[in-house]
């Protein structure tokens, strides 16, 4: 079987990268597919998420950076200019391969790869719900998000019309695609090694994610306030970086909220979670959050709200964490509250969350891609 994936920057870091990356060297190592990755940038000096000696890699070297040279409206008719280059190198290099299945991201050129003039089927994986990308959280202007809003509508309907199959993390966000030929959920996993696990016992909890408005940092400031003054012995420690550094930064120092540090990204996050106790994920919404898995893998019971649409398919209200009611934040409290009070809660939560964790298996989720292609292709 061969396999085409499409980036935009194989060298480039995001979850979305990583993952198809991981995909496409299990599909080459252990299920020995022909498979390659298409980027449509140039050949990087360095390419931050291993890639298998198996994988193939095609560099397509179309600069779409060099569009912000420009103002508008010149910078519109760039963009317009490497668009129609990349379709036409696009299109030469899948006519090149002939692959059975064409695989991009929905975000990333998804209208123009599903419209590619080939025989393979075409898949777009959605790993984000589609109405986020036009949601108003980034405190756009009317005109801009209507503007937004507008061609988001044209580039997904191009994607409904076109592609054979869309393939979504969770069934709340499969809901979005009704239009589209076929949709399936099939959710990520995480291939972290695990340094450690949890004990449940240090006065510790953890956050990870990118420091930005959709993943709700601010807000779980408000609430640590609440719980840092019942529980002044606990910690709460911050894994990340992002444009709301400093604003998070000022916001701990000016309402004075104390026992909570921001240490930054980090290449290994493993032994952090395994210090932990407890981690919180206060998004507004989540695709599916690996950080919610990653903290089950090492045993952590969580606390995150019921946001659309991840949490929910992975944690198990009342059994291995706490789904609380979307920007209800003195239910969080309430709940990370009874959790810190209650070390055998604790511990119950922890055990149920690495049965719940199997669950997303590397090797699980991967048989359940393998079916789907051999389904597609016999279709």
């Amino acid at each position: 079987m061969k396999i085409v994936y499409v980036l935009n920057d194989i060298g480039s870091q995001g979850g979305g990268i990583k993952i198809i990356i991981e995909k496409a060297n299990f599909m080459a190592e252990q299920f020995g597919y022909d498979v390659s990755i298409v980027s449509w940038s140039k050949c990087p000096d360095k390419i931050f998420y291993h890639v298998s000696d198996k994988v193939k890699k095609v560099y397509l070297d179309v600069p779409y950076y060099s569009q912000y040279h420009y103002k508008y409206p010149m910078r519109l008719w760039k963009k317009h200019v490497l668009n129609k280059n990349l379709k036409d190198r696009l299109n030469h290099a899948v006519q090149q391969i002939d692959p059975d299945l064409l695989i991009c991201l929905s975000v990333q050129k998804a209208d123009m790869v599903s419209t590619l003039k080939c025989r393979a089927k075409k898949i777009v994986e959605c790993h984000e719900a589609r109405f986020f990308m036009t949601s108003r959280i980034w405190n756009q202007s009317i005109l801009t998000y209507g503007i937004n809003k507008f061609y988001s509508m044209l580039y997904f309907r191009t994607i409904e019309k076109n592609a054979d199959m869309v393939v979504a993390l969770t069934d709340g966000a499969k809901q979005l695609w009704h239009k589209a030929k076929r949709v399936e959920v099939i959710p990520d996993f995480s291939s972290m090694t695990i340094k450690g696990y949890s004990d449940c016992k240090n006065k510790r909890i953890i956050a990870v994610g990118r420091l930005s408005k959709e993943k709700g940092f601010e807000r779980l400031l408000d609430i640590w306030k609440i719980v840092s003054q019942k529980f002044p012995e606990w910690q709460l420690d911050i894994f990340g970086d992002g444009v709301l550094k400093d604003t998070l930064t000022k916001k701990a120092e000016s309402d004075n909220i104390r026992r909570v540090t921001l240490h930054g990204a980090q290449n290994d996050i493993s032994p952090e979670y395994a210090l932990s106790s407890i981690c919180v994920v206060t998004s507004y919404f989540e695709g599916f959050s690996l950080v919610l898995l990653e903290a089950l893998m090492h045993g952590v019971p969580c606390v995150a709200f019921d946001c659309p649409f991840g949490p929910r398919s992975i944690i198990e209200d009342g059994k291995c964490g706490f789904l609380i009611e979307e920007g209800n934040n003195a239910l969080f409290a309430e709940k990370l509250c009874a959790l810190i009070e209650n070390e055998q809660l604790r511990q119950h939560f922890s055990e149920a969350a690495l049965e719940r964790a199997k669950h997303f298996d590397i090797e699980t989720i991967m048989n359940r891609w393998k079916k789907l292609f051999e389904n597609l292709i016999a279709e």
